[in-house]
């Protein structure tokens, strides 16, 4: 079995770091932080296979057109001029086309079926000590225009067996009896889940390191040594690692680490936030996507976590206020009687998603180097899609045959 490093500790990097140790692999984890916060521990905790339409899509170009330029939308591209974002905005608008967006479903939906059962199997073997609840996931719509969208989605849906349900506004009032819900009707996906991500996070650590999986915590990457095709060390600020094979798993921060090695990787960093009410006295019992406004609200045993946003603005910039205000908004919008108030600044998170131009995940070896691995550009999809990714990283470091095609997740796909 091979020595394998694992650059990035988050829940992209933890299922990678399982499954290579569950093969017999010996593992060494880097990542820069202390594995307590970052995108894996705020986001909306969806395990949704019931989201096979790419990012990339031409609903997304239709609506993103009028929201980008809006700093409070839920689509918003900071003006700027920076010669990775043009390309990446580039590559974006060629794959938005419905032929692309036809082309990359399969392989989504594919690897999303896939990440649901390896999660439920994870969760078997693990305990579920992150909440993990497979009720399905509601998308509630107050316009009749979204209201046909969502119903042509169902349908599609159903040409791909995902079970879906259409209900009338009394229908989804009655599946929220503590709380009045103020919507022109829903669409049930009962194949999905959720769960409490910081929870999972958690758990696979300590799983891991009881197993015999190292962690090298606070540690920031330098640099890298090479000979020939091979990557021979891992640099960092407290020392250097060597091993057999070498995993990429860093997420927004991939193009930089890339660029270390010689690998120029189309993706942007798309900011998100996230409020959570601990101890709610009527909560929701369902999660729930408020199409309209693109925020996510997820119950999480007693607490309520509500998040949203896509903001493309460079990995480095501040907090906009008004764009949680404007998720909050929704939230009131859509649940009038919800007894909550604006948090103060302190207790709004926001963490970054990695997007790769097409909306797929980067999945395989570099022909560069013959033991390097990437898994990243996940997007909105990382929890859903961690279990999945991190079995193919097995996988591929095994040299053994892949439990699905990955040529869709080509990590040269864009030169």
């Amino acid at each position: 079995m091979s020595k394998v490093i694992v650059a990035g500790g988050g829940v992209i990097g933890l299922c990678t770091a399982y499954y290579l140790n569950k093969a017999g692999h010996e593992v060494v984890l880097i990542d820069k932080g202390d594995l307590t916060h970052g995108t894996s521990f705020g986001n909306a905790g969806y395990l949704c296979p019931s989201h096979f339409i790419p990012l990339a899509s031409p609903g997304i170009i239709a609506m993103g057109l009028k929201w980008m330029l809006s700093s409070s939308s839920p689509f918003y591209i900071k003006p700027r001029i920076n010669m990775d974002l043009i390309k990446w905005g580039m590559s974006f608008w060629r794959s938005s086309g419905r032929s692309t967006m036809e082309r990359n479903i399969p392989p989504l939906h594919e690897i999303l079926q896939l990440s649901r059962t390896l999660t439920s199997e994870i969760r078997n073997e693990l305990g579920n000590h992150f909440r993990m609840e497979e009720k399905g996931c509601l998308m509630l719509y107050k316009s009749a225009v979204t209201e046909k969208h969502e119903i042509e989605l169902a349908h599609e849906a159903a040409s791909l067996n995902i079970e879906t349900k259409i209900l009338t506004a009394q229908e989804v009032q009655s599946m929220e009896p503590n709380v009045e819900v103020n919507v022109r009707g829903g669409i049930l996906y009962p194949m999905d889940a959720h769960l409490h991500p910081g929870d999972l996070m958690k758990t696979m650590f300590e799983h891991l390191e009881k197993n015999g999986v190292k962690f090298q915590l606070n540690t920031t990457i330098t640099g890298f040594e090479t000979n020939g095709r091979l990557v021979k060390k891992v640099l960092t600020d407290h020392g250097d690692f060597e091993g057999d094979e070498v995993v990429l798993a860093t997420g927004s921060w991939l193009p930089i680490i890339g660029k270390d090695l010689g690998i120029n990787l189309l993706l942007q960093a798309g900011k998100g936030y996230s409020m959570t009410f601990n101890n709610m006295e009527k909560n929701l019992q369902y999660p729930s996507i408020l199409v309209d406004d693109r925020v996510a609200m997820t119950p999480m045993g007693n607490d309520l976590r509500m998040g949203g946003t896509m903001e493309i603005t460079g990995i480095e910039s501040p907090m906009l206020i008004k764009r949680v205000q404007a998720i909050f908004k929704a939230s009131k919008n859509y649940f009038p009687g919800l007894k909550v108030e604006f948090p103060s600044k302190e207790n709004i998170w926001h963490g970054l998603r990695p997007l790769s131009p097409d909306g797929l995940p980067y999945i395989g070896r570099h022909s560069k180097y013959d033991n390097l691995v990437i898994s990243g550009g996940h997007a909105m999809l990382g929890l859903s899609l961690a279990a999945a990714s991190g079995k193919l990283v097995e996988e591929i470091v095994g040299n053994k045959k892949t439990s699905l095609d990955i040529k869709s997740f080509n990590v040269e796909r864009y030169g």
